[in-house]
């Protein structure tokens, strides 16, 4: 299906088409700085045709089809893509840097995403509101609209699966505009949406850069709803954006998870976790536990085992079966994990290991990073407050569970956390009071199509996955209905 794949057309309802005001450039690889394929990118007339063609969809077929028939097609589009699991796993990696044996794993669970979005499609069932007999009261539930998802260069297809998967459910159409430091993922999706034959215009694909094609797609009438996976300072553009046309927003924005491990943990199985937490994705991940709250009674131990662990790590060129960790994703973000390990030095934290790009032969002109530790770092720190989207991990010593929920909580960001601990008391008592969207305890990192995710605090509006993903993409109609025809006249003497 995605043999032959050209990535220089965009697709608009249902077709290949060139790109009207936008253009063909080259896609870098980040394993070598070097392009590796021609990519389309679209500009503000592309957009608007798009959103003409996913509004004339929405108007059309899809909003009156019902949830069974796109529940049906849903569940196609998820068999397909189940077998091009390898080939997509290959140009995300590509395109991103992301170790292969990551995005073969990852990518492989897609599937299940749009299964349970499809099982939900019939079941948006309103409710019947008991009042009294004069009247019958219900709600009902209908498709928010046109739908502009944005979604990031760190994992493409995953936010486009949380995107997609309910906005589809819920009968809206789509408009997708991917990252454009990685776009070639999405337009190789749309193919597998082609070939599960949903009707032209529901899922539109144009690639284009965030201050000209993104920004029309934010600000455009046509437009009810936009999803969004990103920074916070692009959210917070977005929202200004498109305050003059009252679209409805969710984000999933940035973290700064604490990684909580009490003296009374299993260590072993806490330093697994937490190492691989810490340099997961290359460290470009929003829920990865980069501050590593560690009680004093074992610090040392944890940090002799993030010292023994880093080196234990195979950074190289992504496609290789054997490699752990890949390059940062682009130039940009190697010039800031950079920057943030010299700015940690600077601000006196000990560095335990790592700090430096790797220039080593074949990986010179890549963006690779050592695996770095810094320990005795402070709460205060830029380092310990800042989301560097690095493989860069910060070891903070605490005494006690109040500080390690004052340290937890320290920060702008709510989006997730993880504690160890053998004290099921305390993994309630903690789990209860960390500001967080999501809490794992004697666990990390298990996401699944079925629980809810999302941000407090500065990490986002709303939840992606499990049922209440629906939610921001329906609007909830109330219908009140008289048993009796009368009304009362007011101006009666």
């Amino acid at each position: 299906m995605l043999d032959g794949l050209r990535f220089d057309r965009l697709f608009i309802n249902g077709e290949w088409v060139e790109p009207l005001d936008g253009g063909v450039r080259g896609s870098i690889d980040p394993a070598t700085g070097e392009s590796w394929g021609d990519v389309a990118y679209g500009g503000t007339a592309d957009i608007d045709r798009a959103v003409e063609a996913a509004r004339a969809a929405f108007e059309g077929p899809w909003r009156t089809m019902p949830g069974h028939e796109r529940a049906a097609l849903l569940r196609k589009f998820a068999d397909l893509y189940a077998s091009q699991v390898e080939p997509l796993a290959q140009i995300e990696t590509r395109d991103n840097g992301r170790a292969i044996r990551e995005s073969r794993g990852d990518i492989g669970l897609h599937t299940q995403y749009y299964h349970w979005f499809a099982s939900l499609s019939d079941k948006l069932s309103g409710r019947t509101i008991p009042i009294d007999d004069s009247v019958h009261a219900f709600t009902t539930r209908e498709p928010a609209g046109v739908v502009g998802t944005i979604t990031p260069w760190n994992v493409p297809l995953m936010a486009a699966a949380w995107k997609l998967g309910p906005a589809l459910a819920a009968g809206c159409t789509v408009v997708l505009k991917p990252a454009e430091q990685t776009p070639a993922s999405s337009l190789a999706l749309a193919r597998i949406f082609e070939e599960a034959g949903f009707p032209p215009g529901v899922v539109n694909v144009v690639p284009g850069d965030g201050p000209s094609a993104g920004a029309h797609l934010v600000a455009h009438p046509g437009v009810d709803k936009i999803a969004f996976t990103g920074e916070g300072a692009t959210a917070k553009t977005i929202l200004k954006t498109g305050a003059d046309t009252l679209k409805r927003f969710s984000f999933e924005l940035g973290g700064k998870a604490p990684h909580i491990i009490f003296a009374d943990a299993d260590v072993d199985q806490a330093v697994n976790a937490a190492t691989n937490s810490a340099w997961t994705l290359c460290g470009q991940s929003c829920a990865l536990g980069s501050r590593v709250l560690v009680e004093r009674p074992i610090y040392d131990r944890v940090v002799e085992a993030f010292r023994e662990r880093a080196a234990k790590v195979r950074v190289g060129m992504p496609l290789e079966a054997e490699t752990h960790m890949g390059p940062q994703a682009h130039k940009e973000q190697l010039e800031k994990t950079l920057s943030y390990i010299a700015l940690g030095r600077e601000e006196g934290a000990d560095l335990i290991t790592g700090g430096a790009r790797i220039e080593t032969a074949g990986l010179a002109s890549g963006y690779f990073v050592q695996p770095t530790v810094f320990a005795q770092v402070t709460p205060e720190m830029r380092i310990a407050q800042d989301e560097i989207f690095g493989p860069v991990a910060g070891l903070i010593p605490f005494d006690g569970e109040d500080e390690a929920v004052a340290i937890a909580n320290g920060t702008p960001y709510g989006l997730t956390a993880g504690l160890w601990t053998r004290d099921a008391g305390r993994a309630h008592r903690v789990s209860r009071r960390i500001e967080a969207g999501m809490v794992w305890v004697n666990t990390y990192r298990f996401i699944r199509w079925s629980t809810p995710y999302g941000g407090m605090k500065a990490s986002g509006w709303g939840r992606e996955n499990g049922i209440e993903a629906l939610d921001s993409y329906l609007e909830t109609k109330t219908t009140v209905i008289s048993t009796t025809g009368q009304f009362p006249d007011a101006y009666a003497k």
